[in-house]
């Protein structure tokens, strides 16, 4: 900013620079230098926190407001988000502070050149100053108040809402219960499954893995959490697995989630997953005569989809189950008779698109209902 014509008044400088994205980088910039915790945040997150605190400063010059008076909402909602994203007290003051610095050196620099005098940016500063560390307050508190409620829910808690969700989908969960944890319900999230870490190390863990938000806990004895982003790295010692971002609605995983999987093994549940529609187009047509509320054509559906998992095998289909071979002889039978196959005569052998073909119409149906 140079100086033309008449010098601008203090709160038109604030104005400009607030607007200012080369302003809001080197801001944003000098608040991840000066804490590597928020510095692992997205870039977009701290320009967004300095964005937030440059215009409730402007706002505060320029309605010349007490700060005993001011609704904080936002500062802590502030600190509340860091501290799900687990930033510490000591890192989120660390880089608001360093924020603010960086803001001050800026306005003088810019205001002298623009001509302001001295002692208008001094009593500016100082009033932006008196603000400044309400809002710090109000950040800290959000931040305490946010640590004390996730303490109050601990680990128990998480893994209940884990559990729901990863076994059986977001159903009958409220969306208040969802952002107390720190998800947004239409928000897309990587469902990720790994081995369980010692438990001396596992805040260390938590605090590693949801520092971009989300939820993490134990579930049936396996690390596991919702992530809005791919984690970078975890401890060498440990095994996780991965799958694509999806809305809650479809994250919940059934069968696939329990125990430790490669991620080889559910490649072809996982393509097939990417094409709802077509999974739709195939139920429709192989699958139209079944009646989702006949109990007896369920389980025709099951029984084929447990033959089909076992390799076309009548006695390992019987064994899992516990049902005489006999039995699913005659219900794949019962299946082929009101849906037209899949061929289930002895020596038969379908072709592999086949398999596929009705493998996929059978999980999808099943799952559907």
């Amino acid at each position: 900013m140079t100086r033309i014509g008449k010098a601008p008044t203090f709160g038109a400088l604030l104005r400009d620079l607030a607007a200012d994205a080369a302003v809001v980088d080197e801001v944003a910039r000098a608040a991840r230098a000066n804490s590597p915790e928020v510095a692992r945040l997205p870039a977009g997150e701290v320009r967004r926190q300095v964005v937030l605190l440059l215009a409730s400063g402007l706002g505060a010059l320029e309605r010349h407001e007490d700060p005993a008076g001011r609704d904080f909402t936002e500062a802590r909602r502030l600190g509340a988000d860091r501290a799900a994203q687990g930033i510490s007290v000591a890192g989120l003051l660390g880089s608001v502070q360093a924020g603010r610095d960086r803001a001050v050196e800026l306005v003088v620099r810019h205001g002298r050149a623009a001509g302001i005098a001295d002692e208008v940016l001094l009593e500016g500063l100082l009033t932006i100053g008196r603000y400044a560390a309400a809002v710090e307050r109000a950040v800290v508190a959000g931040h305490r108040a946010a640590e004390r409620e996730l303490i109050g829910t601990g680990a128990a808690g998480r893994a209940r809402l884990l559990r729901r969700l990863l076994l059986g989908g977001p159903t009958g969960t409220s969306s208040a219960e969802l952002t107390r944890f720190g998800l947004r319900p239409d928000g897309r999230y990587h469902c990720l499954v790994g081995t369980a870490p010692d438990p001396a190390r596992t805040h260390a863990l938590h605090r590693q893995l949801i520092r971009h938000g989300g939820l993490l806990g134990t579930v049936e004895d396996r690390l596991a959490g919702l992530l809005p982003r791919c984690p970078g790295t975890v401890p060498a010692d440990l095994l996780v697995l991965v799958a694509p971002a999806q809305p809650l609605e479809r994250t919940a995983a059934r069968r696939r989630l329990r125990g430790l999987r490669r991620v080889t093994d559910l490649a072809g549940e996982t393509a097939l997953a990417a094409q709802p529609a077509l999974a739709e187009l195939l139920r429709g047509a192989l699958l139209g005569a079944l009646d989702p509320a006949d109990e007896f054509h369920r389980e025709l559906a099951t029984t084929a989809l447990a033959w089909l998992d076992h390799g076309q095998r009548l006695d390992q289909t019987a064994a899992a189950l516990h049902v005489h071979p006999n039995t699913v002889r005659y219900r794949l039978r019962r299946l082929r008779e009101v849906t037209g196959g899949p061929p289930v005569e002895e020596g038969a052998r379908s072709t592999v698109p086949e398999i596929i073909h009705w493998w996929w119409a059978l999980r999808s149906w099943l799952d559907g209902y």
